[in-house]
């Protein structure tokens, strides 16, 4: 089915099956049990942090879903059914077929191979780890999402996440735009700030020569990439040259992106990358040594300081546009996580008994309750007014441990039940923030 056979020496594409494609949940887990997995080599790649973990020991491999859920990017090939045909798995079968595996291999760490690990799925499946007590790594690719707040990263990597990787691709608003990524160089950088102080590596695939292209956005995107290394929100990227393949948005239109295409058709077998003509006439070759030996001090911390266009050859190369405190700006605006009725409330800490006592201030009085809580071999005391306190403690209580969560808006009923007042006034008070520090999330 969909497949290409050597027949009477000629290479043919048969697709006669009459039987549809098997659904996710029939698709069964892989089976290790007979394969020798104690005998193959480990190969470290140690310039570049996510090549290193790639190669670096044992992987099991997994889907989380078949296809990609964004289905868009105008450089993909998403016309065709790997990417097109979207089909997500549900997180019990994944944690199933997690638990068979790693009893077959006694491996428990876990690559998921998706072109893109839908946000949704991601969170489902990390409570549901949590649930079961399951003791994994594993990282995917993602796409950098809004959805990945604070929180939801707090929460992946709870559940094990160590990395993630995606495609931060020109490091361009417009271009990202022509690529129909659906995100911006902000909302790239916000993200891979919760990844990163959520204790999770962040590789960006970054990539360059893409049709339309100038020479200043080149510069530009490099200082863009330069500001986030120094930042610290990333670790890990490389640099790819754009490719044209016969499947994507570009080849169907190549006008449109200032491209022409010397080679019409796709060759009989496997020649899916087709030759084409930048009508700007750039050479972007010029950029590929420049690009990667800044890259590999960024990964190693080091030459933050020197100008980006200084690590080209050509003293035609401008320099970048970009101010130098672009990313940073962005990374310390002050935003408040607006409350959505929504969100499911997890908390993965642990509760001392609390206690009760009188304080007097200025001939006035007011009973405290006060209670420790303790993450990740870490604690910290609460204090709050009786009432208010005492609801607090009785909800962390059911949910401590993060076995079972609860919606947001079931707490904002209740408090409202028990009588107290103005429910956004304690949601952003100094106890409720010490708490996000401590294992409490929304999802």
């Amino acid at each position: 089915k969909r497949t290409f056979v050597l027949q009477h020496n000629q290479v043919e594409y048969i697709n006669g099956s009459l039987q549809a494609d098997v659904k996710q949940d029939k698709t069964g887990t892989p089976d290790y049990s007979d394969l020798k997995l104690k005998d193959y080599i480990s190969v470290l790649e140690i310039s570049n942090p996510m090549h290193r973990l790639w190669t670096d020991g044992r992987w099991n491999k997994l889907t989380m879903a078949h296809g990609c859920y964004w289905g868009k990017c105008t450089f993909c090939d998403i016309s065709l059914p790997y990417i097109s045909d979207y089909e997500p798995n549900t997180a019990i079968r994944l944690c199933d077929r997690m638990a068979e595996i790693m009893q077959q291999t006694g491996e428990s760490g876990f690559h998921f191979v998706d072109e893109a690990a839908p946000p949704a799925l991601l969170r489902e499946l990390a409570l549901e780890i949590i649930r079961r007590g399951l003791i994994v790594s594993w990282w995917a690719n993602i796409r950098f999402e809004k959805t990945f707040s604070r929180d939801l990263c707090q929460l992946l990597h709870a559940s094990g996440c160590i990395a993630v990787s995606g495609g931060l691709e020109v490091a361009s608003d417009r271009l990202l735009h022509l690529i129909d990524k659906g995100v911006s160089v902000e909302q790239v950088a916000l993200v891979t700030k919760n990844f990163t102080e959520a204790g999770i590596l962040v590789h960006a695939y970054l990539m360059y020569a893409y049709p339309t292209q100038t020479v200043q956005e080149t510069i530009d995107s490099l200082e863009m990439v330069r500001q986030m290394f120094a930042a610290g929100i990333l670790k890990s990227g490389f640099w790819h040259h754009f490719a044209l393949t016969v499947h994507s948005p570009i080849a169907k239109e190549p006008k449109k992106y200032g491209i022409s295409i010397d080679q019409k058709e796709a060759g009989p077998f496997a020649n899916n990358d087709l030759l084409y003509r930048n009508l700007q006439k750039i050479d972007h070759e010029q950029f590929s040594e420049g690009l990667k030996k800044s890259l590999f001090n960024y990964m190693h911390g080091l030459m933050f300081e020197k100008e980006v266009h200084l690590w080209f050859e050509s003293n035609s190369v401008p320099k970048t546009r970009i101010d130098k405190n672009y990313i940073l700006n962005i990374l310390n605006q002050e935003t408040l996580t607006p409350i959505k009725p929504g969100q499911r409330m997890i908390w993965l800490g642990q509760l001392s008994p609390y206690s009760l006592r009188v304080q007097s201030k200025k001939g006035m009085s007011r009973e405290l309750i006060e209670f420790t809580i303790r993450y990740k071999g870490r604690k910290i005391e609460i204090s709050l007014l009786k009432d208010a306190g005492l609801w607090l403690y009785k909800k962390l209580y059911a949910i401590q441990g993060g076995k079972t969560n609860t919606l947001l808006s079931d707490w904002m009923k209740d408090y409202a039940d028990q009588g107290l007042e103005d429910f956004d006034l304690f949601w952003f008070n100094k106890p409720m923030s010490q708490l996000y520090r401590f294992g409490l999330m929304a999802i």
